[in-house]
């Protein structure tokens, strides 16, 4: 089996970092309580430079911030739009965005349920288990508005439907019980200012390397505050 899929797709070899991130600028990272985050996204109707340049900033963003998913939401943008870049358990990784994402609603009997840990990026430092298929299917449209289908198994599949909760403004908090949800609030709380560091100094060690390799931004501060870190496809909290 390949070991890397992007856009859905088998790839001989892929870079360390998305050609995205290279181009693009990091952005702050909305949180939980923010109007953008809990409302559903439009659909995407324009498909042209101004998508592409979102589609870039929201990689760095997304490696700035340790991340293995970022929606368009968490960056304060309300389009049905997310990126990714995510292992499933075979440690195969997938990489790629999906505009106007839909889930496919799966066969119950054709799944399992895996309450397994999850976070977010819009609650920095939290980590909850929560229930979810071990697999997910998504339907969508590419940058250029071509037709989109992305499969996923064990922790990619729950990053797809983590990041289409997203764009239906659904957070993951949603989906814990108000105990459990008071408990990530904490956690958050208690680990934010540290999470926060740790993006600012991605972000510099980011720009400085792509300085060193001549594949800087646009901007290597964007229009956000750093606030997000730029090594690798994420972990549990990272989506």
């Amino acid at each position: 089996m390949p070991s890397v899929f992007v856009q859905g797709r088998p790839t001989a070899a892929y870079p360390p970092l998305a050609p995205e991130a290279r181009r693009g600028s990091v952005r702050r990272v909305t949180e939980a309580g923010e109007e953008v985050l809990h409302k559903p996204c439009r659909d995407v109707t324009e498909f042209g430079p101004d998508l592409a340049a979102l589609i870039d900033d929201m990689f760095r963003t997304m490696y700035v911030a340790e991340g293995c998913g970022l929606a368009a939401n968490q960056v304060g943008v309300g389009l049905r739009l997310f990126v990714y870049d995510c292992p499933d358990d075979d440690g195969v990784r997938h990489v790629g965005h999906i505009v106007n994402p839909v889930l496919d609603a799966l066969d119950p009997a054709g799944r399992r349920l895996l309450d397994e840990g999850e976070g977010c990026l819009s609650v920095p430092g939290a980590v909850m288990a929560v229930p979810r298929p071990d697999r997910a299917v998504v339907r969508g449209l590419d940058k250029d508005g071509e037709p989109l289908v992305v499969e996923g198994t064990g922790y990619f599949a729950r990053c797809l439907a983590h990041e289409t909760d997203h764009v239906n403004g659904q957070v993951y908090l949603d989906r814990l019980s108000a105990r459990d949800r008071k408990r990530a609030l904490r956690q958050s709380a208690d680990r934010r200012d540290e999470v926060f560091a740790r993006r600012a100094a991605n972000a510099e060690a980011l720009a400085g390397a792509l300085a060193e390799t001549g594949s800087g931004s646009r901007s290597d501060t964007g229009t956000g505050a750093g606030t997000g870190t730029a090594t690798g496809t994420g972990t549990a909290t990272g989506s």
